[in-house]
């Protein structure tokens, strides 16, 4: 995986938007925890191709500051020799001052070739800098997004409990609601009045049967006192 791809996928997952995906689910668990592991994949992923190009990176800093260290080194050589050679030539040695300055000129050669390869590294060495910046801002985005999806998640999850909870509940008061025609308690209730309403009746039943004797009894001794009362008329 190049850097490039790395960095545009950081990037790509760093900006998505959680609510979207969530509202385009059919079921926003399963995509949650698809999510999750997708992006656990890729900051792992991307984890390693950062420390890589920062191994790099470092390797070509060192070869810059050698670079660097070394056109300093050549370049007091250079002096060095140089100075010989005025100093031989100062004193008639001619043949002498002259290998001294082909020496110097030797080093300052190497001294410009050494700052020519600092000078060609920089320009890589600060975009390969800028590259690992982005993928450090990135990688903490997505853990950050990671962080927020797990959150999500939990909360989704926390929601569905509680729902199922009350739907539990809702379904155990309605089991035991009386006005519900379906319950066994509305049943039951309902058998029981039809039992007081059996014994109303035959109560009014009774109590009408026990009357009418009464008022036959009555009419018998009318009828009695009648036949009294002729008697003495008669007598």
């Amino acid at each position: 995986m190049t850097k490039q791809t790395v960095l545009g996928r950081v990037t790509q997952l760093a900006k998505a938007n959680i609510n979207a995906l969530l509202d385009q689910a059919e079921d926003p668990q399963k995509m949650l925890d698809q999510l999750i592991r997708d992006y656990s994949n890729n900051i792992a992923e991307a984890e390693e191709a950062v420390a890589s190009t920062i191994g790099n990176l470092r390797l070509m800093e060192q070869d810059h500051q050698e670079d660097v260290t070394a056109a300093k080194e050549w370049g007091g050589k250079a002096l060095a020799a140089s100075r010989k050679a005025d100093e031989l030539r100062g004193g008639g040695r001619t043949a002498e001052a002259d290998r001294f300055d082909n020496l110097a000129k030797v080093a300052l050669g190497r001294q410009l070739q050494s700052e020519k390869e600092a000078r060609t590294a920089e320009p890589t060495i600060a975009a390969q800098t800028e590259v690992v910046s982005k993928l450090r801002t990135g990688l903490d985005q997505m853990k950050a997004k990671l962080g927020e999806l797990q959150a999500k998640r939990d909360e989704l999850v926390a929601r569905a409990r509680s729902a199922q909870a009350q739907n539990t509940m809702m379904d155990a008061v309605k089991s035991i609601d009386l006005l519900d025609p379906t319950s066994e308690l509305s049943r039951f209730e309902d058998k029981v009045r039809r039992e007081e309403a059996r014994a109303m009746g035959k109560q009014e039943l009774a109590a009408s049967s026990l009357d009418a004797q009464f008022e036959q009894l009555d009419a018998l001794g009318d009828s009695a006192e009648i036949e009294a009362r002729l008697a003495a008329l008669k007598g």
